[in-house]
């Protein structure tokens, strides 16, 4: 029988994605589990692994485009079936007047009111969804409700073609696409185009009348109630990108409905510290100190199982296994990358894990189930001198680790003299409908012991 595949929730309650390449083609066989689509969230770029196995009939929706979560985007013939055969069952191929498999195995609408978005098979079979109308820029700067192409701006009758995730990510950036040259099929301007564009320049206004004036023009309030707000001197507007967008709304949401509260605590590292150098001398191992911080936090979340938890609507869930979101800097942004078993796995798999993901994110090559689950993150800004901050829990997770610097302070020893240590500062930011104030606090002296005595963390 014929699979449908379909556009998946990638990141929870998103609405639409986009197709950022196919990393197989039709007639392709596939098995169960196999990456075969890259999918483009606001937030990173993962690839999508198929539950079925079969045989690639047809792709339904070409990359660069973008469409609602749910929205059929390929179609699998399993069973012996050819690819006419799934096409047929799926229902995006009859006989006459409708869509119809090409050659290469995609799906083309053959019906004659609608203009495909470039040469070649359209990408949305109508059987399924009614595709959106998408803006066209034209060379006065007007747009239109039909067709996707750019023009070429010079050459009689020329024209230039860019994907809808192109033309989205033109407007978010402030980007002129008149004088890209496209590296795609039949010149069309992709994603890897746009890569490193700088965005024109916002023109500045002379005087705060002048600009009142164009921001009235814009919401429609009058302009002298604009006047007063206009900011004197030149600025530039910088468009938010989708994932700047997403991190606003997400943290937002956090925020203000989830219930935060905040423990401090000073670790002296001194015996961390040296345990790591001597761990770095040996040949062919590598770890820092947020490798020691995140295993750290797996074992008091081991010691004080309880705080291992999450809020749901239903139960407060309590987790058997420790995974952990580190947080990892991007351009424009953060991805909070989830490791997976951090009790299990040794101090040189877990760096080495870490660094594999932090590299990927860096990359967008992140895959779907690697940004998903965790009961609680670290968050760590010590290597840029920071020395204490407080983070904002990642919903739905109960807890994040703010980390700081490792910094030479001065101490009372135990026998009350004056003395100098190296001391971590860090916060917990904890949602208080799953951790009490005195389970967080038991926590956090959990989390300290382990930190100050790291030997225990090696076995």
């Amino acid at each position: 029988m014929a699979v449908i595949v379909r556009m998946p929730e990638i990141a929870t309650g998103s609405a639409e994605a986009a197709i950022a390449g196919w990393l197989v083609a039709p007639g392709d066989e596939v098995s169960e589990g196999q990456a075969i689509v890259e999918i483009e969230t606001e937030k990173a770029t993962v690839e999508y692994e198929v539950e079925d196995g079969g045989v690639l009939a047809g792709i339904l929706l070409e990359a660069g485009s973008a469409a609602q979560v749910g929205t059929p985007i390929a179609v699998l013939a399993t069973g012996g079936q050819t690819a006419e055969e799934a096409l047929a069952e799926a229902g995006v191929a009859s006989a006459d007047g409708g869509a119809g498999a090409t050659s290469d195995g995609s799906v083309a609408n053959s019906d004659s009111g609608s203009a495909p978005t470039e040469p070649g098979p359209a990408v949305a079979a109508a059987t399924f969804t009614e595709s959106a109308p998408v803006s066209v820029a034209s060379s006065a700067g007007s747009e239109e409700s039909e067709g996707s192409e750019w023009p070429e701006g010079s050459g009689e009758g020329a024209r230039r073609f860019a994907s809808p995730l192109v033309r989205k990510l033109a407007r978010e950036r402030g980007l002129d696409l008149s004088e890209v040259r496209g590296t795609g099929p039949n010149g069309r301007i992709v994603r890897r185009d746009i890569e490193g564009l700088e965005a024109a320049p916002v023109a500045s206004v002379s005087s705060p009348e002048q600009q009142a004036v164009a921001d009235a023009s814009r919401v429609g309030e009058p302009a002298s109630a604009a006047t007063s707000a206009a900011p004197a001197g030149e600025y530039t507007d910088v468009p938010h990108t989708g994932m700047r967008r997403a991190i606003a709304r997400r943290l937002t949401e956090s925020k203000s409905t989830v219930p935060h509260f905040y423990l401090v605590a000073d670790c002296r590292v001194d015996a961390l510290l040296t345990l790591r150098r001597q761990i770095n001398e040996l040949e062919g191992i590598r770890v820092s100190v947020n490798d020691f911080v995140v295993k750290a936090v797996a074992a008091a979340l081991q010691d004080v199982p309880w705080a291992n938890a999450i809020w749901t609507d239903e139960a407060t869930r309590r987790f058997h296994s420790v995974d952990i979101s580190v947080a990892v800097s991007v351009p424009d942004g953060l991805l909070t990358p989830v490791v997976r078993g951090v009790e299990k796995l040794s101090l040189g798999a877990l760096s080495r894990e870490i660094r594999d993901y932090a590299e990927r994110a860096r990359a967008g090559r992140l895959k779907q189930r690697e940004l998903e689950g965790g009961s609680f993150s670290v968050s760590n800004l010590g290597m840029y001198g920071t020395s204490e901050f407080s983070a904002i829990l990642n919903p739905p997770q109960s807890g994040i680790l703010a980390v700081g610097a490792a910094e030479r302070r001065p101490v009372v020893q135990e026998d009350g003299s004056l003395g100098v240590a190296t001391v971590m500062t860090v916060t917990l930011s904890a949602d208080h409908r799953v951790l009490d104030g005195a389970l967080a606090a038991e926590w956090l002296a959990a989390f300290q012991k382990r930190i100050e005595h790291p030997m225990g963390l090696l076995v």
